[in-house]
């Protein structure tokens, strides 16, 4: 693939932005693929969309993780984090968030193909700290969701002020949202069909005082939503409360994939969260009234794979769809990683499974979708 060259207003001309700034380079896109539509579907009823990760990409985000987050293990997660960033970088651009004193660093370990942006960050999570961006009336908007370090468990005081940082930087309008939230609370087909887990939303140490209901109605406006699926999750068992990214997702409307347990897992508040997230699937129907196809994602076996800890995490279903690829982590468990490359294959028969290790960003709580944001558009 060749690379090509383009400035950020030219990049962004698509969205309807007029974006000031420097050149990037990035390589070519392989090309990407329609999302899949049921036919006579309708489109959600307000003048906002929040698309599905198949949805044509202009660029993904990232953002490089900082020495006084990983401490001795800043080298090994910066090395995770470029890995991932080049392997994106020969599908669609990927622009690196980086503080100050770490531009330097970035631009060295992730090469030219990947356009690095001075903005003070605190970690890697730029699923989190980015705004959630949406198609409005006139454009792309973003919003908003006012991070707290995931319910004021860290302090993050760059990554809570990245969101409009951003925005401002590239010159896109900001939604302030009302809520404390994150982005990978938030997963939808496209269609105006919402999954969430409560313990991630509906939650004192984000939004005190706010019901289920209110917070549903928020999301609806935010984000052009006709429904919304709950589903219990965990509260208090990791940092982000469980997350839906790492629990369910699309791959079509209608369609989904369910963290599932591996050989030998225990029962647990993990385990049972899977199964209720089956029970509430298995009910539930879209906002077109469909019902779901249910596809389990099962996780590898703990005692066959390389990485340890109490916050690692091993699930397969924190998977990134870029412009022709898929980009997934591999654990080590031979059988299991192939496994979870054939499945999402088969879900994504156009793009290419690209497996990467991350290890160290596992180890940490969170995975490749955790570590990547994507701004719709075309490249």
């Amino acid at each position: 693939m060749g690379t090509f060259e383009v400035s950020r207003r030219g990049l962004f001309a698509a969205t309807g932005l007029g974006l000031l700034g420097t050149t990037l380079l990035a390589c070519a896109p392989a090309g990407s693929v329609e999302p899949r539509r049921p036919s006579g579907s309708a489109q959600p009823s307000t003048d906002r969309r929040m698309g599905a990760e198949w949805d044509s990409h202009a660029l993904t985000f990232m953002s490089w993780p900082t020495a006084l987050i990983w401490g001795e293990d800043v080298r090994f997660v910066r090395d995770d984090i470029a890995n991932v960033a080049r392997a994106i970088a020969e599908f669609e651009p990927v622009v690196m968030l980086a503080s100050p004193s770490d531009v330097d660093d970035a631009a060295a370990r992730c090469g030219s193909a990947v356009e690095i942006v001075e903005l003070p960050v605190d970690d890697l999570w730029a699923r989190d700290t980015a705004p959630v961006f949406v198609d409005g009336a006139h454009g792309v908007e973003g919003v908003d969701f006012s991070f707290n370090g995931w319910g004021d468990k860290q302090a993050h005081p760059n990554d809570a002020l990245v969101a409009q940082t951003l925005l401002r930087e590239f010159e896109i309008p900001r939604i302030p949202a009302g809520l404390v939230g994150e982005g990978g609370s938030l997963e939808t087909d496209g269609l105006g069909t919402l999954l969430v887990t409560e313990s991630s939303l509906v939650n004192d140490n984000r939004n005190p005082g706010l019901s289920r209901d209110e917070i549903e109605e928020r999301l609806v406006t935010l984000l052009g939503m006709r429904k919304v699926i709950w589903f219990d999750g965990v509260y208090g068992e990791d940092i982000t409360d469980a997350h839906i990214d790492s629990l369910v997702r699309f791959t079509a409307p209608g369609v989904v994939l369910l963290d599932t347990p591996g050989k030998g897992s225990p029962d647990d508040v993990w385990s049972r969260s899977s199964a209720q997230a089956r029970s509430v699937l298995e009910e539930a129907t879209d906002a077109d009234g469909h019902g779901f196809e249910v596809i389990d994602l099962p996780q590898p076996d703990f005692g066959e794979i390389r990485g340890s800890g109490d916050d690692f995490l091993a699930s397969y279903v924190n998977f990134f769809v870029g412009n022709g690829a898929v980009f997934v982590p591999e654990f080590g468990d031979r059988r299991a990683d192939d496994r979870a490359r054939g499945i999402l294959q088969d879900h994504f028969p156009d793009r290419e499974i690209v497996s990467l290790d991350i290890d160290t960003v596992a180890s940490g709580g969170g995975g490749i979708h955790c570590a990547t944001h994507d701004l719709p558009g075309t490249p």
